[in-house]
């Protein structure tokens, strides 16, 4: 069983998810877009066993306390294998639009659709979501979801930004439509949802 604490970051509310196993105290965070000292005390008093950094997609918002975070606790950047190259792409990631100074990094663990890894006895499910971006993903875990800029409550990702595309958009919103049961959704941006209001009330989504 995994806990989820929310912690806002960067000037666009970006939602960086720290995660908990309960069974072992390991512990991983999911898109810090820039450095949080809330977060980093967390960390610290939960004696530091930060073992991941995760990453939904490519975007400065999402990335750019990444490696530092990780460089700090002696974590492990996941991400999506088709995500890699954004970490290194200022054009990509937005840092160069932005004029926002940026470092390239890589992952240390590049997933593919449908794969999975353990936070400590907890497992996680990677799925491969390309729409918003061509590297976007969620994690999947116990009744969670985190849909990154992929699934929002009752929007989804924009896809006029570099490597985006409204067909994957498409076909990655129906992939998640018809997983199995419901999941509580945090996504990249904005309040929380379920899947199942997704289905029902997501403008997009209602018509797959």
């Amino acid at each position: 069983m995994i806990t989820v604490k929310i912690y806002p970051v960067t000037e666009l509310a970006t939602n960086c998810c720290y995660l908990v196993d309960e069974a072992t105290g390991q512990s991983a965070v999911v898109d810090p877009g820039e450095k949080s000292d809330a977060l980093l005390s967390q960390i610290e008093s939960d004696g530091g066993k930060l073992t991941y950094v995760m990453l939904t997609h490519g975007h400065y918002d999402h990335i750019c306390y990444a490696k530092q975070l990780a460089d700090r606790f002696g974590a492990k950047i996941v991400t999506g294998r088709h995500n890699n190259e954004f970490l290194s792409n200022t054009d990509y990631n937005g840092t160069a639009r932005h004029g926002i100074p940026f470092t390239p990094f890589s992952a240390d663990i590049l997933l593919d659709d449908g794969e999975t890894f353990l936070l400590g006895a907890s497992e996680i499910t990677y799925l491969y979501t390309p729409g918003h971006t061509s590297g976007c993903g969620v994690y999947l875990f116990d009744d969670v979801m985190i849909s990154g800029d992929t699934l929002f409550c009752q929007s989804y990702g924009r896809t006029d930004l570099p490597t985006g595309n409204d067909a994957q958009m498409i076909a990655s919103l129906k992939k998640l439509k018809e997983l199995d049961g419901d999941y509580h959704v945090i996504p990249g941006h904005g309040p929380m949802t379920t899947l199942e209001w997704e289905r029902r009330r997501n403008p997009l989504m209602r018509r797959l």
